[in-house]
């Protein structure tokens, strides 16, 4: 069963089922001397996954000022110059950034940063609107995201943004906004088979909201490209390892997530897909509000993500069984390395 389309939440906006992460295409860029992106990036390949990502029916394309300091925008923007219609334009606000110095400074939550923040994302997106306007501060207290509300409405009234969304791991916060924001549509979460979000998908559910799902290749561990040998060098954000990035460790991939990798690959892999297609069509299977994101900086890879929603989610016996095969594994403490 092919997929190509699903809904955008409340919203009624049809996207592809499929979107593309803008990252990556952002290049370098830090924050407290430590780089966030990843790494080096090719300009004119990034437009040409642009377009190729479009011809191949990918509409929804997610990227934030904090990409290499409005670096993705501008690529996204070089890239939609004449198809700005054929895409949904999904950005992000909420860090401070500096973008002679290519570094996040920052962040900044209040109302007025918030219209301040959309001027420039428009301008380096040269559109008039934006689709979906993201918070990009996941930890922000509900109180605090609660007062955005209101200029965030404003906005939609003006014309100047469509629909908004919250880019956050917590349910509870997802669903503040889904509960009293009128134009809220979507959250932006983390999710893959790697790293379940059974609360937020349910919140989402509940209130007709879409997942989008970010990692959902688990940072390149689902592409099945990284071996225990594998090295990253320091000027990409897993050669370094925040410590919110679980997945890999002074620049390599830590065992325990290959171990969980290697477990699932050949139910993935099933039915001609690759393993990264398997990863997505997993997410697809999980919910019928998800919607995977997964980044890409080369025509090959656009075309390898694209190239699952031929095959559609998996069906309910394989995603039963990566479930039994994860089980045992998914019981060590994630905070373990």
């Amino acid at each position: 069963m092919t997929m190509t389309k699903r809904t955008l939440g409340r919203s009624g906006i049809e996207v592809s089922a499929l979107g593309m992460g803008c990252w990556a295409i952002g290049g370098p860029f830090s924050r407290d001397g430590n780089p966030v992106g990843w790494g080096q990036v090719d300009d004119d390949e990034s437009v040409r996954t642009i377009h190729r990502a479009l011809d191949l029916g990918i509409t929804l394309f997610d990227t934030s000022d904090a990409y290499g300091t409005g670096h993705s925008e501008r690529i996204l923007a070089r890239a939609l110059d004449g198809r700005r219609d054929d895409a949904v334009i999904a950005t992000k606000w909420g860090n401070t950034i500096d973008a002679a110095t290519r570094e996040l400074t920052g962040a900044d939550s209040s109302p007025a940063y918030l219209r301040r923040a959309l001027e420039g994302s428009l301008r380096r997106l040269d559109t008039d609107r934006v689709d979906l306007y993201q918070l990009h501060l996941g930890n922000l207290p509900i109180p605090t995201a609660h007062d955005l509300l209101g200029t965030l409405e404003e906005l939609v009234d003006e014309g100047k943004i469509r629909w908004y969304g919250w880019s956050t791991d917590h349910a509870d916060r997802a669903a503040s906004w889904g509960r009293d924001g009128r134009h809220c549509t979507a959250v932006q979460h983390a999710l893959s088979v790697l790293h379940d979000a059974t609360d937020v998908l349910a919140t989402c559910e509940q209130h007709d909201l879409a997942s989008l799902n970010r990692s959902p290749l688990a940072m390149g561990l689902l592409t099945g490209k990284f071996t225990a040998s594998s090295t990253l060098g320091p000027d990409d954000v897993r050669g370094v390892a925040p410590d919110w990035l679980v997945y890999f460790r002074d620049g390599r991939p830590v065992p325990r997530w290959l171990e969980r990798v290697a477990a699932v690959r050949e139910v993935l892999s099933g039915g001609g897909r690759t393993l990264a297609q398997g990863a997505l069509a997993w997410i697809w299977a999980r919910s019928d509000v998800t919607i995977p994101i997964p980044g890409c900086r080369t025509v090959a890879q656009a075309e390898e993500n694209a190239g699952a929603m031929a095959h559609g989610p998996l069906a309910p016996d394989e995603l039963a069984e990566v479930e039994r095969l994860l089980a045992d594994l998914r019981a060590e403490p994630a905070s373990a390395r």
